[in-house]
């Protein structure tokens, strides 16, 4: 296990580089974000372990970061101010921003760059609004998404760079489809309850968790291989797996184990039934949705593989890298740290 200490700054994202196995960045805040600065941190990772390639400083926390997919060295960064700000790690002697957008009226939470369609990119805000933007248009958003509630993550698909899901504060899952009409539902096509119970089978039990009722979710992620699947989570600890196919079956498979909210779900790049948690109880852990075995038939075969439990806080961010053999991730949290592992080494046999 790799680490790198983020001295007097919380991180709350890691990301992999998409050009790049030996690169990553770090999105952190003084004083758990509270109040104070914010820095993002460009690691390298060396024979000697991870190094501090450079660092930004920035006036108010940064919630969330992400690497462009048009451009190898340029790095977005989600802040606590209600600014969306562009680095350019390639200019020697740069302390600031190439550019900046400042359109949301609270916090941005989660910024997302788009694969498909590689000029634009989505932030998402406590205001209650996804936005999508183009770096290299006006200062003005290209199209505002009315979510009505705090939105901790929103994400393009993978699969389709017109389609956009978000989760937020009301326990929702929403799928935007932006070639539909700009109708008075602004693009939605399905909202769907997160927590509404799920469709009992025949034959098949599902696992409690999360029996707290409706609670915020707090991260959500498209799976890789099966262009209809998205994992959410969030307060009450259950991870749950949805086919957007059929909403109204409620989650294919319920992934309940960590004691406290889950922060951040990441489907793995390498595999398709297998996805990474890091979670307030100080964990980190490897998952498998179910649907390799078909158990069931619809994934309820869904069990812990593994975890790590190398951090002494609040684990805050988790992300898969993209090269080389299936299993090596990277993981941050509140204790300073960004932990780099290999999970096959945490796995049960």
């Amino acid at each position: 296990m790799l680490e790198f200490r983020t001295a007097g700054f919380n991180p709350y994202s890691v990301k992999y580089s998409p050009f790049y196995d030996n690169r990553l960045c770090v999105a952190a805040g003084a004083n758990f974000g509270l109040v104070g600065n914010g820095r993002l941190y460009i690691l390298s990772l060396t024979a000697n372990g991870p190094v501090c390639e450079r660092y930004f400083e920035t006036q108010d926390c940064l919630f969330d970061t992400c690497w462009s997919e048009a451009h190898e060295n340029q790095v977005l960064t989600a802040g606590g101010d209600g600014s969306i700000k562009l680095f350019d790690i390639a200019l020697p002697d740069a302390q600031f921003p190439v550019a900046q957008w400042k359109e949301h009226g609270r916090e941005v939470f989660s910024v997302n760059w788009n694969l498909g369609h590689k000029n634009t990119f989505l932030s998402s805000s406590w205001d209650g609004t996804v936005k999508i933007w183009d770096p290299q248009g006006s200062d003005m958003s290209l199209s505002t998404l009315p979510i009505h509630s705090c939105v901790y993550s929103a994400q393009f698909s993978p699969h389709n760079p017109e389609m956009i899901t978000a989760v937020s504060r009301d326990s929702h899952l929403r799928i935007f489809d932006l070639r539909t009409p700009a109708s008075a539902s602004n693009h939605l096509t399905l909202a769907i309850p997160i927590h509404a119970p799920p469709k009992r089978m025949p034959g098949v039990t599902m696992p409690v968790a999360g029996a707290m009722g409706p609670t915020e979710c707090l991260t959500h992620d498209w799976n890789k291989y099966r262009d209809t699947i998205v994992a959410t989570a969030g307060v009450d600890g259950a991870i749950r797996v949805f086919d957007i196919r059929n909403p109204g079956a409620g989650p294919i498979s319920v992934l309940g184990g960590h004691d406290y909210a889950v922060k951040k779900v990441a489907w793995s790049p390498h595999l398709s039934d297998v996805l990474l948690s890091a979670s307030y109880d100080m964990t980190c852990r490897v998952w498998t949705d179910g649907s390799a075995t078909g158990v069931g038939g619809a994934g309820m075969g869904g069990k812990e593989l593994g975890r790590m439990e190398g951090h002494t806080e609040f684990a805050m961010g988790a992300d898969w890298c993209l090269f080389g053999a299936e299993g090596w991730c990277a993981t941050c949290a509140w204790d300073e740290r960004v932990l780099i592992w290999d999970v096959r080494e945490f796995m049960r046999s």
